[in-house]
């Protein structure tokens, strides 16, 4: 009866830190199909030129994340140990970390337009993306300092207006980018430049609403500190250290769905259809698991940190089982009424072909076990890096994704001529090897590490 209440404790604490972060998450879909649909508006040009501009942007900016989710971790840590000097020092070396991130990123994105065009994209597409991304760059700096107030709040469990500004922010953005597009209210007429400097400009803005709000909160700007410059160079090279396998996780990740995107492609205009659409879907879907993900993490370190191994190994398992059993209530639907679940992606065009509705609900089966694995894997990303390991992530989805996922993809989809039913039952061979392969490394460190205690004891 104890163990019970126990586990009801730590769901619930899990979820109340989990909430704020997936409906931010879910906001921030949002956003981004907001300038999707925006783009539609300028036409067909715009929006190739506009989407490979977005892919390659948020590439980056996945990447930059990336960099920075370790010092919520490091954050939980030193606040389960009390160490308020060591957050300060944390919080300064993310601003750094992120700072000289953006301006790389930044540099790229300026010099963009030529390395696309040699990798075959049309030049007139190419020179529209250059010139979104260019208007686009200096929004990647207060973006990436979002994200470090992120998981700052985060680490504390005091993850605050996050939602609220990501809320704030869509309806912002939204208004901009008819503003500057069409040169309304004032404003010049931009067309799809004006859609990257509405949200170059809603990135500023929501940094700078995070940042007066945590500075007016006394559990907040207690150590918060912008001070970049002062970051010293061992706290620095932590940050870095643990950010940097996250960062090449989260692209490997990202790299693996493009590369089998790229070969569903090549089997017709149908399939590829069918896959943006179910991919869109489970991505929506996936934004839960992310937030599930960060919040079993950060109250991992907070236990590690008062080495209660037995509580982070509960919490782990706790934040997996939420996981499995929200992707089960979630893919009810997909075996019920595909249809309805396709309907809000498909209109009266191309895309709601017969062929399109059958390859995409056919999709949407395999998507109901595909989303189990995807989410216990990226669960499994988060408790390790709880548990401060965050390299083995990065080589156990080398071997999960490109070593065991895509050569079955590939062998089912192309060779034996199953198609895209086949690829995606090798995404979610994939994935499952990966989830597997996750929970055993996270339960040999538990094991470890108890043991490692128990010999200090005795």
């Amino acid at each position: 009866m104890k163990l019970h209440r126990q586990v009801w404790l730590d769901a619930t604490q899990i979820g109340v830190l989990a909430a704020p972060l997936i409906l931010t998450q879910l906001a921030q879909v949002a956003l981004t199909t907001t300038d999707i649909v925006m783009m539609g508006m300028l036409g067909p040009r715009e929006i190739a030129a506009g989407g490979l501009a977005l892919t390659i942007f948020n590439q980056f900016r996945t990447m930059g994340t990336g960099l920075v989710t370790g010092t919520g971790n490091l954050v939980a840590f030193a606040n389960g140990q009390h160490a308020h000097a060591e957050i300060m020092r944390l919080v300064r070396s993310g601003f750094a970390l992120s700072t000289l991130a953006a301006l790389a990123f930044a540099l790229m994105m300026l010099c963009i337009e030529m390395p696309l065009v040699w990798l075959g994209q049309d030049p007139g597409v190419a020179r529209q993306a250059s010139f979104y991304l260019a208007a686009a760059a200096p929004g990647m700096l207060p973006c990436l300092w979002f994200q470090v107030l992120r998981q700052y709040t985060v680490g504390l469990r005091k993850p605050g207006p996050l939602l609220a500004i990501t809320i704030v922010s869509i309806v912002v953005n939204a208004a901009l980018d008819y503003a500057l597009m069409f040169g309304r209210f004032g404003f010049p007429k931009l067309g799809l430049v004006g859609i990257a400097c509405a949200t170059s400009g809603v990135y500023l803005l929501s940094f700078i609403a995070f940042l007066t709000i945590a500075r007016r909160r006394p559990e907040l700007s207690e150590h918060l500190s912008l001070a970049a410059w002062r970051a010293d160079a061992d706290t620095l090279a932590r940050t870095w250290r643990m950010g940097l396998p996250i960062a090449a996780t989260y692209g490997s990740e990202a790299a693996f769905f493009t590369v089998l995107t790229l070969v569903i492609g090549t089997l017709g205009a149908d399939a590829l259809a069918a896959q943006t659409i179910v991919n869109q879907v489970i991505y929506i879907v996936f934004m839960i698991s992310v937030g599930l993900s960060h919040a079993s993490s950060i109250s991992i370190s907070h236990a590690c940190a008062q080495r209660d191994y037995r509580g982070a190994r509960r919490l782990g398992y706790t934040g997996l089982a939420l996981g499995v059993v929200t992707m089960l209530v979630v893919a009810l639907p997909y075996l019920i009424a595909p249809t309805r679940v396709l309907a809000p992606f498909l209109d009266n065009g191309a895309a709601a072909s017969a062929e399109v509705l059958r390859l995409a609900g056919g999709l949407l089966t395999i998507a109901a076990l595909l989303q189990i694995f995807d989410c216990s894997q990226n669960i499994g990303i988060g408790i390790l890096r709880g548990l401060g390991d965050v390299t083995s992530s990065f080589r156990i989805s080398i071997v999960g994704y490109w070593l065991i996922g895509l050569p079955v993809a590939w062998a089912a989809g192309v060779l034996l001529g199953y198609g895209i039913y086949g690829i995606w039952s090798g995404l979610a061979i994939g994935l499952a090897a990966t989830a597997s392969m996750l929970l055993h490394k996270f339960e040999g460190h538990l094991r470890a590490m108890t043991k490692r205690t128990q010999d200090g004891r005795s």
